[in-house]
Parts: C-alpha cells; structure tokens; sequence
C-alpha cells in the first residue's frame, strides 16, 4: 500500500470517561502519528471549572483535540480561545452525543436539528480559537430526518460559515427511545452515505468514524476520504493503535506490550500521588494484552489491585511480573 498522505487522518475518539489524559499518554506510546481526543468538555465547564484539571495534558500527546459541547455562542467562544491557549492544535464541537443529559442542554446530536445555530456557533468558536482549526464531529441525522435532505443542508450550511472539516458518525441518533448505548449499536451503519457526502462536497474534509474495528478495516471503509476515527475498539484492544504509523511509511513504535506497561509503570510513579485521577490508568490499559496468551490473568491481576486500592503503580507492576514470570 502507497504510505498516506500527512493530510490523511487516523484518529482516536472522544470518549467519555475513556479519553482522559492518563488513556492518552498510554496510547501515545502505541502510535506517534494517531490524533488523540479528549473526553467531551461542557463549555461551562471550561469556564469555571477546575481549568487545570479538565484542559491540562502532557506535550507529548500532541497532535490531540479539545472536543467542547454547547449551544451558546459566547461561551464556546471563550472556551475555544482558552483551549487555544492551552496549545491544544484542534478545537471540536460535539454534534453527536444522543444522552438525555445533552440534550437538555440543548447541544449535542439534537444541534443536527438546527443547522444555522451550528454555523453560528463555528463562527463563534473559530473566533475564539484564532489560528487553531476547529472542526465539527456530527450524526448522519437524528429521529426521523429524511437524511437525503437534512444531512445536504446541515453540512452546506455550517461550511458555509466556514467550516472545512467534518467527522461524520455514519449512523442516525435516535433522541426518543433509544439509549446512549444502543444509539452506538441499534441505528443501522451507512458507510455509503458518508462517501457520498464527500462525493458531493470534495472540496471539505470528510473523515469517517463508527464500528471501526480495526486500522485495515477503516483503511477499506475510508480509503477514499480523508481519515477515519477509531472508538471502542481501539480503547479495548489499544494494540491496534500500532498499526497507525506504518500506514504514514513510518515504522511502528519498538516496543512490546510489557514494555508499554512498563512505561505506564514509570507515568503513574511521576503523577500518582498528585493526580487522584490516576488510577483510572488501571482500567484504561486492561485491554493491552487483548487477544493474547495471558490475557485473563492481565485482567485478573489489574482488578484485583484495584479492589485491594494497591498504588496505581504498584497494581501495573504487579501484573507485568506476572507476565514475566509466565513468560519465563
């Protein structure tokens, strides 16, 4: 296969509760070239929350993205210009996420319902974020659009604002009956529809995200748009994330799986005892040896560290001895 542009982009989703910045240190070991995303951030949130805490992440997560929710122009604003000025080299607004919660603030999947609110909204965010590019992540609709139309007229009217980039979940949100978890699974997925878009609309960047299993597999679903975004497969079996960089003619990161734990090992040792946050690594790298010999007793160990309440760093080392001495 002829190495992909730069332009092209292989990327993990923002995923709540997954994609915080313990999760992206560890699956930036895996993959130098993958975009990473941080979990969705409430505008209101980045206003007058803990700032530090929510934005806060380590440089070597670069390229990474602030994904903000909202329907309020002036904050997204101001939440953009301080996640620029946080470094961060992607600023995203979330038009996809179905939960009753965002909805009722009136953001998320149920803006794919209001078109001319998302392009004043970019605006808003594209002023705030100066030269750091903002980009929307959407649904093909919701409830019962006829996408044939509303899908045409909700990307025409938000690049009209100037929108140039659009990561397209390839399935409908169904705001009434479904939930959160079954709108990831029970809508129907429609990869075609996606290549359409881009069909009709070159000119932008589409990129593809949904059911991607694997890198070869968004590679098949993808190859003619622009990039793909991996979600829960990629936080389940992060190995995959190793097959990103080849994909760019550049070779994978040469490490095995114990030496990415052994790494984890090091980074939670740095920020343990500052980051309460920490100990969600455990869970964030219990997927590492997916598929693998030992799997099980990987999974088994980390769990029983953490119902022990073992240091964060002490669980991790505890399961690569493990690994070790089976090896052995």
């Amino acid at each position: 296969m002829t190495a992909a542009s730069d332009n092209y982009e292989i990327s993990v989703a923002p995923m709540m509760d997954w994609t915080d910045r313990h999760c992206r240190f560890f699956h930036r070991l895996l993959s130098g070239r993958v975009r990473l995303y941080t979990e969705m951030v409430v505008a209101d949130a980045v206003l007058f929350g803990p700032t530090e805490r929510l934005l806060g992440y380590d440089r070597i997560e670069h390229p990474v993205a602030l994904q903000i929710g909202g329907s309020d122009p002036a904050k997204l604003r101001e939440a953009s210009r301080i996640g620029a000025e946080y470094g961060y080299d992607e600023i995203n607004l979330n038009v996809g996420c179905p939960s009753d919660r965002v909805q009722s603030g009136r953001f998320g999947a149920c803006l794919m319902a209001e078109p001319e609110l998302v392009a004043e909204l970019f605006t808003a965010m594209r002023d705030g974020a100066g030269e750091t590019d903002v980009t929307v992540k959407c649904r093909l609709g919701i409830d019962d659009q006829n996408m044939d139309e509303t899908l045409p007229r909700f990307i025409e009217t938000v690049a009209q604002a100037g929108c140039t980039t659009f990561i397209i979940h390839a399935r409908k949100a169904w705001l009434q009956g479904l939930s959160p978890k079954e709108n990831r699974t029970v809508p129907p997925i429609d990869y075609d529809r996606v290549r359409r878009v881009k069909a009709r609309y070159p000119e932008l960047r589409i990129m593809l995200n949904g059911q991607i299993e694997k890198v070869a597999h968004g590679l098949s679903e993808a190859g003619a748009l622009d990039g793909f975004m991996m979600g829960r497969a990629a936080y389940h079996d992060p190995w995959t994330l190793t097959a990103v960089d080849p994909v760019y003619g550049e070779p994978a990161p040469g490490l095995t799986r114990m030496e990415a734990a052994e790494a984890m090992v090091r980074y939670l040792e740095r920020v343990q005892d500052y980051d309460r946050s920490a100990k969600a690594t455990v869970r964030h790298i219990m997927g590492l040896l997916a598929g693998q010999p030992g799997a099980r007793a990987w999974r088994r160990t980390l769990s029983e560290g953490l119902s022990a309440k073992l240091p964060p760093s002490q669980i991790v080392a505890n399961g690569v001895a493990l690994m070790q001495e089976k090896a052995a």
